[in-house]
């Protein structure tokens, strides 16, 4: 577990592997993002994507999954927000993501000691290495003088 004094700006990693399912980006289409390009594959081989593709938002859940599996997980407290978010290219059935992340930013809590904030560019790449999506997320992270409380 790392905490807020563990993690240093300019830090990386590469991890995770979760494949993409047919079954599965329509599962959540239906009940999410029921587009035709994400639900049905005759509708989606006439749209513009040529085929079927998850819905950004899934793309998104799987990210929020691998992150909390990564190996050397932050003592989040709780997620604050998620900047710049950039959907780069669709991702279809049978791809396999995984996460790049660098920290970008870290700052105390001005308003209480037992946290700070940690601000981390993910980007989920697919098998080939492509870059699918992109974002900055910002966490909220427990300092560890005050877990041992």
């Amino acid at each position: 577990m790392r905490y807020f004094e563990d993690v240093e700006v300019g830090s990386t990693a590469t991890f995770g592997a979760y494949e993409v399912t047919a079954e599965e980006i329509k599962s959540f289409a239906e009940q999410y993002d029921p587009q035709p390009f994400h639900t049905d594959e005759d509708a989606a081989a006439d749209s513009m994507f040529g085929g079927l593709v998850a819905s950004g938002w899934h793309t998104m859940a799987i990210c929020m999954r691998l992150t909390t599996e990564q190996p050397d997980p932050l003592a989040a407290l709780a997620g604050i927000g998620a900047d710049n978010l950039r959907w780069v290219k669709p991702v279809r059935p049978g791809d396999r993501l995984s996460l790049r992340t660098e920290v970008i930013d870290k700052r105390p809590s001005s308003g209480h000691d037992d946290r700070g904030y940690v601000t981390t560019h993910v980007e989920a790449v697919n098998q080939g290495g492509e870059t699918v999506v992109r974002f900055d997320v910002i966490a909220l992270v427990k300092r560890r003088a005050f877990d041992e409380e």
